[in-house]
């Protein structure tokens, strides 16, 4: 039985997902931008293989995780949604916020598949 404290739960949990596939990304980007300085500045071969297989390689695996997760937990939170609404249930800011957060997490997955 799905209640509005799952609701709640479900929706911080899309958030926080979102917000670590934000970091993740960033980090990529950032160590990215790390490895091309280190080929321009001619350092050591071993320091850049490191960081190109250890550091930079373990940031974007991460990238593919989050999406994964944000999806099932996209799908639990719409489930929850459904399940409260057909128990008649619709009303209230958690609702609300339920709602904004599927929008937004549905906004990211048509930009990142264009």
């Amino acid at each position: 039985m799905a209640t509005v404290r799952n609701l709640k739960i479900k929706t911080s949990t899309c958030k926080r997902i979102v917000k670590e596939l934000h970091s993740y990304e960033k980090e990529v980007e950032r160590e990215a931008a790390k490895t091309a300085d280190m080929k321009e500045k001619g350092a050591d071969p071993y320091d850049l293989k490191q960081q190109q297989e250890n550091v930079l390689a373990e940031s974007r695996m991460m990238v593919p995780d989050c999406h994964k997760r944000l999806e099932a937990s996209l799908a639990d939170l719409k489930a929850t949604l459904a399940e409260l609404e057909e128990a008649n249930e619709k009303e209230g800011p958690e609702f609300e916020d339920a709602r904004s957060t599927i929008t937004e997490v549905e906004k990211l997955f048509q930009t990142t598949e264009a």
